[in-house]
Parts: C-alpha cells; structure tokens; sequence
C-alpha cells in the first residue's frame, strides 16, 4: 500500500532534519529519508560551532533564530547543547579595528557582545599566549554542540516525541509530481507519495536531477581537521576564533575597514593558497579540535578534490594553533576532512520542480548555525503559513 505524507524530506543532515521538525511543529505528517545508517556528511564533519556572529546580517538572524531553537531543544530532550559562548582573539592593531567595528555594528543589531581587554582574555582562556592577543571581542549567547551526538539525537527526539516517521539506509532513485502530489521510489522498490518533497541531500539531487544540478552554480568545500588527545586538567570554554577567522568570516565583510586591510594581505601566502584560518573548540571528552583549510571544486568535480589528507596543511595549522595557545598536548588522535557544498554567486541554492519538489541544498558552512532558523521561515513559505 503507497505511503502518504503531508512533506517527505529527503536527507537527514541538520537541513533536512530542522526542515521536518518546523513542518512537524505546523502540524504536518512527516516523512525523512536518509540514505545512509546515520547522517555521515557535513552534519557531522565540523566543529560544532553555533556562530551567528561570524554571519552577514541576514544570516545571522537565521542563527539568532538557531539559537533560540537549540536552548529549547536541549531544555526538553539533552542534544549536547552547551551555552559558553563564542570569542574573536585579535592578534594585532587591524583585527583589533575590525572586532571593534564589529561591536558597533552589533550594537546597532541589539546582538550582545563584550569587548575584552588583553588581560581579560589571558585571564578567561588558560593557556592563550601572551604575544599573541592583543583584544578579544566575545559573544556569550553563542552554544557549542557535538555535531554527531547531535544531529542523532534531535533525530531520535522527533521520531520518539513528535511523530517523525524515519527511514534510514534507503536511497531514492525516483522522485516525480504526478498533479498534487509527488511520488518517490526507493531502491527497495518502495512507493511513497506526499503533497510536497524537499531535497536537502546532494548526492541525491545530481542523482534524481542532473541537468539542473549541471547547471547550478554550486562547488565543493574540502577541510582539514584534527583532534588532539584529552587535555589533562585544562578547560577551554566556548568556540575559539582567531585572527585569520576574523580576516574571513562574512561578518566582519560589514566592517568599514574590511575592504582595505584584506587588500593589504599577501596573496600568494599559504593560509590563502588553502584557506586556512585556526579555531579551537573542546570536546566533550577534554580534546582540543583545531581547524580548518579550505579546497574548492566545481561540484560536478568533486572527485578532483581527492580523498588524501594533506600531512603540509595539517602541519602548518598545528604550527599556527602554537602561537595561540599553549596546551598541555599537541599530540593528535584524530584527523580527518569534511566536505560541504555552497553557491558561487547566492547564499543558498534552491530551485522549484513542478510546484510541489523543492530542492534546497549548497548551504556551505552555515549549516550547523543557520539551518534551524532559515528552515523555520522555508517551511512557512513552502506551505503558506503564516
């Protein structure tokens, strides 16, 4: 017998996930396939950083909204949330002008933000070395998650507490509107058939839909990452951001003096060559996780991004995070890379197929912070909710 459902979300990253859970909030019946055991992409591949206050303005609303979701999510149902805020350390007197600029501009946005002296910021971060800070600019409603406790929990929470019905290891190879609904096949030669569809998965998008995912204008990030052994007896709270963050985030593109202190910097430097910039955030366990690097492809070749790690990047960010920080340890436990599609030329890309498929994917590393906001407000428009 064909399965019915209000929405069908294809995909069970942190997109797809929000999508079904403000579709399920609005009272319809909900549908998500995943096709793999458990989400294994970009989800689960970064830091666990909430940052809406490395985002542009309008993002950052997205992930004010974020915000305001995970604390409500981790009071009802434990998802690893953890409200220790997010700083920016700036290493010299441009950075200094930018994190200032860029509390004004938060000012003007009613988003709080502390600017910290030198001697705050060596007091609040054990082990931040000395000739390296010179201010901090700290935002204390900012959360950390654990990306792969996270994104199976608040799984696990809607299927068990608001009627999420999951689907896992099942991949879609046909998806068509037949009229007013739509109708998917899966593998398994399963039928499923609902009022609207959204596809939050890319492999699936260039499987079900390849001549407009060959004319998208979406590419592929590649980054580094690596973890560090546990940290015996040290504690460093929050997301960690540094100078190279603060000469990168889109946020900090709003500041008046942006423009011309990016002109000053060397082009052909290697932090450029691989978009390097270092971040820290403890996990659970007492490891430091340090980052990341950035290697671009067209998504329609991605295989030329390769699977290697690449031991020079990993060893100039470990060589980098020693001028920030003294920890007890750099011995490295793990390493790995993530990989996340974005747009070249917008902040998200979507497209409509016969009314009622609804493909939204390509949106790079703002996933973990603005997807439960942006999602909030697509699902109202998809569905003509007020």
């Amino acid at each position: 017998m064909d399965k019915q459902y209000d929405l069908i979300v294809i995909g069970g990253g942190a997109l797809g996930a929000f999508h079904a859970y403000h579709a399920l909030q609005a009272g319809l019946s909900v549908a998500l396939i995943e096709k793999d055991k458990q989400p294994v992409g970009a989800t689960v591949r970064n830091f666990g950083q909430v940052v809406p206050s490395g985002m542009d303005t309008k993002w950052q609303n997205y992930g004010r909204e974020s915000l305001k979701l995970y604390n409500d999510l981790q009071s009802r149902f434990d998802i690893s949330v953890r409200k220790n805020g997010s700083v920016y350390l700036a290493s010299n007197e441009e950075e200094v002008q930018l994190i200032e600029e860029l509390s004004l501009i938060n000012k003007g946005n009613d988003y709080e933000s502390h600017l910290l002296t030198k001697e705050q910021c060596l007091d609040k971060y054990p082990g931040l070395r000395n000739d390296y800070v010179k201010a901090g600019l700290f935002f204390p409603e900012e959360v950390t998650v654990e990306p792969r406790v996270m994104i199976n929990r608040l799984l696990e929470y809607l299927i068990s507490q608001k009627g999420l019905i999951y689907f896992s290891n099942t991949k879609v190879i046909r998806c068509e509107a037949w009229g007013d609904e739509v109708e998917i096949e899966t593998a398994g030669g399963e039928v499923f058939k609902s009022k609207k569809v959204l596809l939050c998965c890319g492999s699936e998008f260039k499987t079900l839909y390849p001549e407009v995912f060959a004319k998208s204008d979406l590419e592929v990030t590649k980054l580094q990452m690596l973890q560090t052994k546990p940290q015996a007896g040290y504690t460093l709270n929050g997301s960690i951001l540094t100078g190279l963050s603060i000469r990168r985030y889109e946020a900090f593109y709003e500041c008046p003096s942006f423009k011309a202190i990016k002109a000053k910097e060397n082009p052909d430097s290697f932090e450029k060559k691989w978009g390097v910039h270092i971040l820290f955030k403890q996990a659970l366990d007492g490891s430091v996780i340090i980052g990341d690097s950035h290697e671009y492809a067209d998504a329609a070749n991605i295989d030329d991004l390769g699977f290697d790690l690449r031991m020079d990047i990993d060893e100039y960010m470990i060589e980098e995070a020693k001028k920030i920080f003294n920890l007890p340890t750099f011995e490295i436990q793990n390493r790995w890379f993530g990989m996340y599609s974005q747009c070249k030329e917008n902040d998200i890309f979507q497209h409509t197929v016969d009314n009622n498929i609804h493909i939204v994917t390509g949106i790079g590393g703002k996933g973990m912070t603005g997807s439960a906001g942006f999602s909030k407000e697509n699902i109202k428009q998809i569905f003509n909710l007020s």
